[in-house]
């Protein structure tokens, strides 16, 4: 988990020494709970990500993750993925997202999430969200479900 913080704080740096633009680079802490049907368990992670106007009310973004559940016998699953989505408001971003997953498990398997979310500005640089994603394992493994809140920080 720290190579995971260490290697987000590093891309977090480059983000914050680029000038401003009207995009946004984002970092965010976050953490909620991932089930199965079966089980669940707590999850803690970060991410960093780059949001592209398209327009006024539309927007793009790239994303990079690192998330732990925080059990025994389990890795940090990193992802790499986009969302895409509109403003409500100036302060609100409404948007559906996709990614790839590596395992949480020495014997699991990779998977895609898809899902949803809320972005809610709190003032000119910090944002709480809400988020959902549906992870599609395969393999005749079961699919999880994760949801998150979070809290970050733009540049």
């Amino acid at each position: 988990m720290r190579i995971a913080l260490v290697s987000l704080a590093a891309v977090a740096a480059v983000a914050a020494a680029t000038p401003a633009l009207a995009n946004e680079a984002r970092v965010e802490a976050r953490t909620g709970i991932i089930w199965d049907g079966s089980d669940s368990e707590a999850v803690a992670g970060v991410a960093v990500g780059y949001d592209y106007d398209l327009g006024n009310k539309l927007f793009v973004g790239v994303e990079g993750s690192a998330d732990k559940v925080l059990t025994d016998n389990t890795r940090v699953s990193w992802g790499v993925g986009g969302r895409a989505g509109f403003k409500v408001t100036p302060t609100t971003k409404l948007y559906a997202n996709s990614t790839w997953q590596s395992k949480f498990s020495k014997y699991g398997n990779s998977a895609v999430a898809v899902g949803g979310g809320v972005e809610q500005a709190l003032n000119d640089r910090f944002y709480g969200k809400v988020e959902y994603k549906h992870l599609l394992v395969g393999d005749n493994t079961p699919d999880a479900d994760v949801g998150l809140i979070g809290v970050g920080v733009k540049f």
